[in-house]
């Protein structure tokens, strides 16, 4: 069952007065942000959240039993329990908060450090951030484990023949990002998840780029673990969250030894927390969590299917602007298959240069290889043009960015 919310009509006009950074100047002219797969930005009813906190109850949760602690510790919790209704995880506690989407995967890593063994096998894709391919590695050199990657193509897409031949019963774990950093590209994970249940391997989805864009309801799914940054989707930076399913994050051991995720402590022997404490050791982001949660009030009051259609459409007119340059290469899918994620280049000229041009025009992108480096040796690039957008952009923000384009081409050609 979904979170249900009151959707407000869609006028981006009056969503985009939410955002305060958008009405700044950068270089002398009107921001346009579209660098929205790195960090989105923040509205000011989350702003406000924050600060409610740090003015009216700051205090540490779950210890004390005075009235900023428990109010504190309410707040804290019902964000906890709005991530779990959003992503309709079955229990509150199989929600972990966590410092983003990195930690929660080094979390899972170190959980089966001490559960595989040499021979065992696990899958990674060729589509992966580098934080969805490093822990994994790391891991393997701890147990002897064997990684092996599900093959990408050209366009953008990942091999599914490639992945089904990789599947076996020595196969332990999964590990696949829902939505592609670098290129937009949204995996099959509904067929991934299945195939990798066949034989038995459980499944951790990499949710960062696709929480802005999909709402990923984890029991439909059926994924053991799913991952996402509160900053990718109008929150707070430094928070995020693990989702696991109850028998699985009972079953690995703590990350981390501390206070909070303790049940009893003496020299002799320590016993640990219940979940979700087990895995939340020491004074949490505590405005960060609580922000988490305005922020997924506040797009459930825009709507995601109105997010979704309204970004597509701006990926649709900036897609087809693009195609009017000349010597562009747009790497990844098409519209229908992707976020709204261009990534591209000009023959003959480097994309660092192009975005340094963009910037002195008030235009915020991003350029390299996105944390993403396998993919831009697939291409045999050293790096991309990332344009990102959100559900604040525009068709005039667009206009701005394909005559900038224009301007760079000339001046680098």
């Amino acid at each position: 069952m979904k979170m249900s919310s009151t959707q407000m009509q869609f006028d981006v006009e009056q969503i985009r007065k939410d955002f305060p950074i958008l009405q700044r100047k950068v270089n002398g002219k009107d921001l346009v942000y579209f660098d929205n797969a790195a960090t989105s930005q923040t509205p000011q009813q989350v702003i406000d959240c924050i600060v409610d906190y740090y003015q009216n109850y700051n205090a540490n949760i779950h210890r004390g039993v005075h009235s900023l602690s428990q109010e504190a510790t309410d707040a804290y919790e019902q964000a906890r329990e709005k991530i779990r209704a959003h992503f309709n995880a079955d229990k509150a506690h199989e929600i972990i908060f966590t410092s983003g989407t990195t930690h929660a995967i080094n979390l899972v890593a170190s959980g089966y450090s001490s559960i595989l063994k040499a021979g065992d096998e696990i899958i990674v894709s060729a589509l992966e951030h580098h934080s969805n391919i490093v822990p994994w590695q790391m891991l393997c050199e701890k147990t002897g484990a064997t990684l092996k990657v599900i093959p990408m193509e050209f366009d953008g897409k990942l091999n599914m023949d490639k992945y089904q031949d990789l599947l076996n019963t020595n196969t332990k774990l999964v590990f696949v990002n829902h939505v592609s950093n670098a290129l937009g590209t949204i995996n099959p994970i509904e067929f991934i998840i299945e195939k990798a249940h066949e034989v038995n391997a459980k499944v951790l989805i990499d949710g960062a780029q696709a929480a802005p864009h999909i709402q990923a309801d984890v029991q439909a799914l059926d994924v053991d673990f799913y991952t996402v940054s509160a900053h990718k989707i109008c929150g707070p930076t430094g928070v995020g969250i693990l989702y696991g399913k109850e028998s699985l994050l009972t079953f690995l051991p703590p990350y981390q030894g501390g206070g909070e995720m303790i049940d009893q402590v003496s020299f002799e022997k320590t016993t640990y927390a219940g979940l979700p404490h087990k895995f939340e050791a020491g004074t949490p982001n505590i405005s960060g969590g609580i922000a988490f949660g305005a922020a997924l009030d506040y797009m459930h009051h825009i709507g995601f299917e109105q997010i979704a259609q309204y970004e597509n459409e701006l990926l649709v007119y900036a897609t087809n602007e693009l195609n009017t340059l000349d010597n562009i290469i747009i790497y990844g899918t098409k519209p229908s298959e992707k976020t709204a994620v261009l990534s591209f280049n000009f023959e003959g000229i480097h994309a660092y240069d192009v975005g340094t041009i963009l910037d002195k025009l008030g235009i915020a992108v991003r350029t390299g290889h996105h944390c993403a480096q396998p993919i831009m040796e697939y291409y045999k690039i050293p790096g991309t043009i990332r344009a990102s957008f959100a559900f604040y952009n525009t068709k005039q923000e667009i206009d701005s960015f394909i005559n900038a384009l224009k301007k760079a081409q000339q001046m680098l050609q």
